[in-house]
């Protein structure tokens, strides 16, 4: 999964917790900028079948909660194929809901996503430099200004797997977690940091933890059957790729990993 669609999941996936603090804004924000993310992006069907699932349940949570339908008299609906439609109407509540928000606070709001960008920027740099010591200091003084911010955590989380800093990375998603655990996202982020570092125990409770919220995600169940066959628990393997391929029969990966079990399973008869 690319990027750009790995902060969409991660954005989606903070909706609920900005919900129980109240942050409307950053809510219907996160949820618009995710859905812009996915249009741009070519998709495959279980990817598109992911996200489909992911926008419902934001959009639900969303015009489920009280406080929020007391402030804004819009009602809040999607349909798979209606993105562009349901953006337009998240712009319309974007402007309800500012209407209530004084200039200065709008600046102030921007000048603190501004400093979020630049300081994720800056440590990307350190990163690229495979400066990890310097990256790591300076993240984490990013952690401590910004402390109640799950979705920067799991940003930087993510930054540390993508460059194979599997340690750390584990840190950042692990605290991420702490503060938003219905991001089913950062779960499998955490459990893939892990296999790499060989912790297979422990991406195990992670990723069963996962199956309680995402119980119905083929991507979840192929990447468990991942940390299996890393583990080389072939009938572990078999079982989560038969559950990928019976939430999604056309999830060709998954059918390569059943066979590869199975046969693995057949050697050792």
């Amino acid at each position: 999964m690319s990027t750009e669609l790995t902060r969409a999941r991660t954005q989606l996936g903070q909706i609920k917790t900005f919900l129980k603090q109240d942050k409307f804004i950053p809510a219907i924000q996160s949820l618009r900028e995710a859905l812009v993310t996915v249009l741009k992006q070519p998709l495959m069907r279980n990817e598109k079948d992911e996200f489909v699932r992911l926008v419902d349940q934001a959009v639900h949570n969303i015009g489920s909660n009280e406080k929020f339908r007391q402030m804004v008299p819009i009602m809040l609906e999607y349909s798979p194929g209606e993105e562009k439609a349901l953006i337009a109407l998240l712009k319309d509540l974007m402007d309800e809901l500012q209407k209530g928000v004084t200039a200065e606070a709008q600046e102030q709001l921007a000048e603190l996503e501004r400093r979020k960008q630049e300081g994720l920027d800056k440590g990307q740099d350190f990163l690229d430099q495979h400066q990890y010591d310097e990256a790591n200091q300076h993240f984490g003084e990013m952690v401590r200004e910004f402390a109640d911010d799950p979705a920067l955590k799991g940003t930087i989380g993510e930054k540390f797997l993508r460059a194979g800093r599997y340690e750390e990375a584990y840190e950042y998603l692990a605290m991420a977690l702490e503060d938003s655990p219905d991001s089913i996202g950062l779960y499998n982020s955490v459990g893939i940091a892990l296999r790499k570092m060989g912790k297979f125990d422990t991406a195990e409770k992670y990723y069963s933890k996962a199956l309680e919220y995402a119980g119905s995600d083929p991507n979840l169940y192929f990447n468990i059957g991942r940390l299996y066959l890393d583990w080389r628990k072939w009938d572990k393997v078999e079982f989560m790729a038969q559950q990928a391929l019976k939430h999604n029969p056309d999830f060709a990966e998954a059918q390569k990993m059943l066979t590869f079990a199975r046969k693995q399973m057949e050697s050792q008869d």
